[in-house]
Protein backbone atom coordinates (compact mmCIF):
# COMPACT_ATOMS: atom_id res chain seq x y z
CA UNK A 1 0.00 0.00 0.00
CA UNK A 2 2.90 2.21 0.56
CA UNK A 3 4.20 1.74 -2.60
CA UNK A 4 1.01 2.62 -4.22
CA UNK A 5 1.19 5.85 -2.72
CA UNK A 6 4.65 7.09 -3.41
CA UNK A 7 3.20 5.66 -7.25
CA UNK A 8 0.37 8.55 -6.77
CA UNK A 9 2.68 11.05 -5.38
CA UNK A 10 5.07 10.52 -8.44
CA UNK A 11 2.55 10.86 -10.76
CA UNK A 12 1.20 14.13 -9.31
CA UNK A 13 4.86 15.46 -9.20
CA UNK A 14 4.77 14.64 -12.85
CA UNK A 15 1.97 16.36 -13.52
CA UNK A 16 3.21 19.62 -11.77
CA UNK A 17 5.99 19.72 -14.41
CA UNK A 18 4.44 19.67 -18.02
CA UNK A 19 7.74 19.46 -20.22
CA UNK A 20 9.13 16.19 -18.04
CA UNK A 21 5.41 14.51 -18.32
CA UNK A 22 5.69 14.96 -21.76
CA UNK A 23 8.97 14.10 -22.35
CA UNK A 24 7.82 10.24 -20.80
CA UNK A 25 4.33 10.43 -22.79
CA UNK A 26 7.20 10.83 -25.83
CA UNK A 27 9.33 8.30 -24.55
CA UNK A 28 6.08 5.76 -24.11
CA UNK A 29 5.27 6.56 -28.04
CA UNK A 30 9.22 5.98 -29.33
CA UNK A 31 8.55 2.34 -27.38
CA UNK A 32 5.43 1.55 -28.72
CA UNK A 33 6.49 3.14 -32.41
CA UNK A 34 9.51 0.89 -32.17
CA UNK A 35 7.54 -2.01 -31.31
CA UNK A 36 5.30 -1.54 -35.05
CA UNK A 37 8.86 -0.94 -36.71
CA UNK A 38 10.17 -4.17 -35.70
CA UNK A 39 6.83 -5.85 -36.24
CA UNK A 40 7.05 -4.49 -40.08
CA UNK A 41 10.85 -5.71 -40.10
CA UNK A 42 9.80 -8.98 -39.68
CA UNK A 43 7.36 -8.63 -42.37
CA UNK A 44 9.92 -7.66 -44.91
CA UNK A 45 12.35 -10.31 -43.95
CA UNK A 46 10.23 -13.15 -43.21
CA UNK A 47 8.00 -12.29 -46.45
CA UNK A 48 5.14 -13.12 -44.40
CA UNK A 49 2.28 -10.78 -43.84
CA UNK A 50 2.12 -12.30 -40.03
CA UNK A 51 5.35 -13.71 -39.30
CA UNK A 52 4.83 -14.74 -35.86
CA UNK A 53 1.63 -16.38 -34.33
CA UNK A 54 0.29 -18.73 -31.56
CA UNK A 55 -1.18 -21.97 -31.80
CA UNK A 56 -4.53 -21.54 -30.39
CA UNK A 57 -5.77 -24.73 -30.36
CA UNK A 58 -4.99 -28.52 -29.68
CA UNK A 59 -5.35 -29.66 -33.51
CA UNK A 60 -1.69 -29.78 -34.03
CA UNK A 61 -0.43 -31.91 -30.90
CA UNK A 62 2.30 -33.38 -30.34
CA UNK A 63 3.95 -30.96 -33.08
CA UNK A 64 2.49 -28.28 -31.41
CA UNK A 65 0.58 -27.64 -28.32
CA UNK A 66 -1.71 -24.44 -27.70
CA UNK A 67 0.67 -21.65 -26.32
CA UNK A 68 3.53 -22.46 -28.44
CA UNK A 69 4.63 -19.77 -31.10
CA UNK A 70 5.47 -20.39 -34.27
CA UNK A 71 7.46 -18.20 -36.45
CA UNK A 72 6.89 -17.62 -40.40
CA UNK A 73 8.40 -17.57 -43.44
CA UNK A 74 7.15 -17.21 -47.04
CA UNK A 75 9.39 -17.83 -49.63
CA UNK A 76 8.00 -20.20 -52.19
CA UNK A 77 10.61 -19.57 -54.89
CA UNK A 78 13.77 -20.72 -53.07
CA UNK A 79 11.81 -23.55 -50.99
CA UNK A 80 8.68 -24.81 -52.47
CA UNK A 81 5.77 -25.70 -50.27
CA UNK A 82 5.10 -29.71 -50.09
CA UNK A 83 3.47 -32.37 -48.45
CA UNK A 84 4.76 -32.22 -44.44
CA UNK A 85 4.79 -28.17 -44.15
CA UNK A 86 2.62 -26.53 -41.69
CA UNK A 87 1.08 -23.47 -42.82
CA UNK A 88 -0.93 -21.03 -41.47
CA UNK A 89 -3.40 -19.80 -43.72
CA UNK A 90 -6.59 -17.35 -43.06
CA UNK A 91 -9.70 -18.52 -44.70
CA UNK A 92 -11.78 -15.57 -45.89
CA UNK A 93 -14.63 -14.47 -43.73
CA UNK A 94 -12.59 -15.89 -40.36
CA UNK A 95 -10.43 -13.69 -38.18
CA UNK A 96 -8.36 -16.23 -36.68
CA UNK A 97 -5.94 -17.57 -39.06
CA UNK A 98 -5.56 -21.86 -38.49
CA UNK A 99 -2.38 -23.91 -38.17
CA UNK A 100 -2.55 -27.26 -39.77
CA UNK A 101 0.01 -29.54 -42.10
CA UNK A 102 -0.35 -29.85 -45.51
CA UNK A 103 -1.40 -33.07 -47.12
CA UNK A 104 -1.67 -32.66 -50.05
CA UNK A 105 -0.63 -30.47 -52.97
CA UNK A 106 -1.64 -29.74 -56.88
CA UNK A 107 -0.13 -27.82 -59.14
CA UNK A 108 -1.69 -26.38 -62.60
CA UNK A 109 0.30 -25.58 -65.38
CA UNK A 110 -0.55 -22.00 -65.27
CA UNK A 111 0.92 -22.14 -61.78
CA UNK A 112 -1.64 -22.27 -59.32
CA UNK A 113 -1.97 -24.34 -56.52
CA UNK A 114 -4.48 -26.14 -54.95
CA UNK A 115 -4.06 -27.12 -51.32
CA UNK A 116 -5.39 -29.31 -48.76
CA UNK A 117 -4.53 -29.14 -45.12
CA UNK A 118 -5.50 -31.09 -41.87
CA UNK A 119 -4.54 -30.98 -38.20
CA UNK A 120 -2.38 -32.83 -36.89
CA UNK A 121 -4.65 -34.49 -33.96
CA UNK A 122 -7.56 -34.17 -36.30
CA UNK A 123 -9.33 -36.83 -37.84
CA UNK A 124 -10.39 -35.68 -41.01
CA UNK A 125 -8.71 -33.07 -43.24
CA UNK A 126 -9.95 -28.83 -43.55
CA UNK A 127 -12.47 -29.29 -45.71
CA UNK A 128 -15.13 -28.58 -43.88
CA UNK A 129 -13.08 -25.30 -42.10
CA UNK A 130 -12.65 -23.71 -45.72
CA UNK A 131 -15.16 -21.35 -47.05
CA UNK A 132 -18.63 -22.74 -48.49
CA UNK A 133 -18.11 -24.83 -51.45
CA UNK A 134 -14.44 -24.69 -51.21
CA UNK A 135 -12.95 -27.92 -51.28
CA UNK A 136 -8.97 -26.52 -50.98
CA UNK A 137 -7.36 -23.47 -50.46
CA UNK A 138 -5.17 -21.31 -52.48
CA UNK A 139 -1.80 -19.21 -52.37
CA UNK A 140 -3.87 -16.72 -51.20
CA UNK A 141 -5.02 -17.57 -48.01
CA UNK A 142 -1.26 -18.99 -47.02
CA UNK A 143 -0.05 -16.30 -44.45
CA UNK A 144 3.33 -18.42 -44.32
CA UNK A 145 4.77 -21.95 -43.51
CA UNK A 146 6.26 -22.64 -39.76
CA UNK A 147 10.33 -22.75 -39.69
CA UNK A 148 10.91 -22.37 -35.32
CA UNK A 149 8.83 -22.39 -32.71
CA UNK A 150 8.61 -21.45 -28.89
CA UNK A 151 6.78 -23.95 -26.61
CA UNK A 152 3.96 -22.43 -24.58
CA UNK A 153 4.93 -18.71 -24.38
CA UNK A 154 2.42 -17.83 -26.18
CA UNK A 155 0.11 -18.56 -23.48
CA UNK A 156 0.54 -14.76 -22.08
CA UNK A 157 -1.14 -14.15 -25.55
CA UNK A 158 -4.37 -16.64 -24.67
CA UNK A 159 -4.48 -15.68 -21.35
CA UNK A 160 -4.82 -12.20 -22.52
CA UNK A 161 -7.48 -12.41 -25.24
CA UNK A 162 -9.41 -14.80 -22.52
CA UNK A 163 -9.16 -12.38 -20.05
CA UNK A 164 -9.82 -8.82 -21.49
CA UNK A 165 -9.40 -7.58 -17.86
CA UNK A 166 -6.34 -8.54 -17.62
CA UNK A 167 -5.27 -6.80 -21.05
CA UNK A 168 -6.03 -3.51 -19.56
CA UNK A 169 -4.50 -3.97 -16.31
CA UNK A 170 -1.22 -4.82 -18.06
CA UNK A 171 -1.55 -2.48 -20.95
CA UNK A 172 -2.57 0.33 -18.73
CA UNK A 173 0.33 -0.48 -15.95
CA UNK A 174 2.88 -0.42 -18.39
CA UNK A 175 1.84 2.42 -19.63
CA UNK A 176 1.78 4.24 -15.97
CA UNK A 177 5.57 2.90 -15.24
CA UNK A 178 6.62 3.76 -18.19
CA UNK A 179 5.32 7.66 -17.98
CA UNK A 180 6.84 8.17 -13.94
CA UNK A 181 9.64 6.32 -14.58
CA UNK A 182 13.17 8.00 -13.57
CA UNK A 183 16.26 8.56 -15.72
Amino acid sequence: MESLQQYVGEFRDLAKRPRHFLTQVLNLACIVFSALMLWKGLMCVTNSESPVVVVLSGSMEPAFFRGDILFLTMYESQEPLAPGDVLVFQIEGRDIPIVHRLMNLHEKPDGTVSILTKGDNNQVDDRGLYANRQLFIGRKEVMGRAKAFLPYVGMITIWLNDYPWLKYILIGSMGFFVIIGRE
